[in-house]
């Protein structure tokens, strides 16, 4: 893995909640200069990448996209927290 590959990035919150509440591990949260964007970033791993493209793309009642909604409630939470710390 090349060391740009280490990590995953996305700026949308839903993709972020998805990856968080599937357990992915989530190593910084990067705000944009007007504080009403963020990157968040993942560990990198060609797992994560399939799943980020299979959650925008997968058929609706495909398994890799299905997630407990207790998960993707507290992940929601956790993720929303974590983006209005003044330090991740």
């Amino acid at each position: 893995m090349k060391n740009e590959d280490k990590y995953y990035r996305t700026t949308s919150f839903q993709t972020a909640t998805f990856l968080y509440a599937k357990g992915r591990e989530l190593v910084n949260i990067d705000k944009l200069e007007n504080q009403k964007r963020a990157t968040f970033v993942f560990l990198g791993s060609p797992y994560v990448e399939e799943l980020a493209h299979e959650f925008s793309f997968a058929k609706e009642d495909s398994e890799i996209v299905m997630v407990d909604a207790r998960k993707l409630a507290y992940a929601m939470k956790a993720l929303k927290e974590k983006l209005y710390q003044d330090k991740f």
